[in-house]
């Protein structure tokens, strides 16, 4: 009788080795799982941004053919930006870190060269001076601008390099 306890406890435990999962097929699903996961949150992201960016050169006129009609009758873009409901107005203004944060998200972006635009600022009003590749550009540089803390008005001198 004693045999045959040890036999079943055997039998049950060879039983369960042999029903285990394999644990790598399962990690590898898993981590596989998770990357597509974050592969699709990551291009939704993208996606997000993408339209956020094109809703604001839309709301601030700031497409080609807007800069290229600012251009054509001042020979310059000024774009002021409207404080909203309850933003605080003024307040101290650090010119520094304004023109840093703004040359920062220029060389960040690569349409744009940090080393072509001057970048100038002075309570809260920038100035843009250089050359970028097209009118998209300066839209572009111009909202990165005005999309800074501490920012209300920018007013680009850019041209359009030949």
């Amino acid at each position: 009788m004693k045999n045959i306890t040890i036999l079943a406890a055997l039998l049950v435990l060879v039983g369960a080795g042999c029903t285990k999962q394999d644990d790598s097929t399962t990690m590898a699903q898993k981590t596989e799982n998770a990357v597509s996961t974050a592969a699709e949150k990551t291009k939704d992201a993208a996606v997000d941004v993408k339209n956020a960016v094109s809703d604001k050169l839309t709301e601030w006129k700031l497409t080609p053919s807007d800069i290229k009609a600012d251009l054509e009758k001042t020979g310059r873009v000024v774009r002021d930006k409207t404080v909203a409901a309850g933003e605080k107005v003024g307040g101290v203004v650090d010119n520094a870190r304004i023109v840093t944060v703004i040359n920062a998200k220029y060389v960040a972006n690569s349409d744009l060269s940090a080393l072509k635009i001057n970048v100038d600022a002075d309570n809260g009003v920038v100035t843009l001076n250089g050359t970028v590749k097209s009118a998209a550009f300066i839209g572009t540089a111009i909202e990165l601008a005005l999309d800074t803390d501490g920012v209300h008005q920018v007013v680009s001198l850019l041209k359009v390099e030949m």
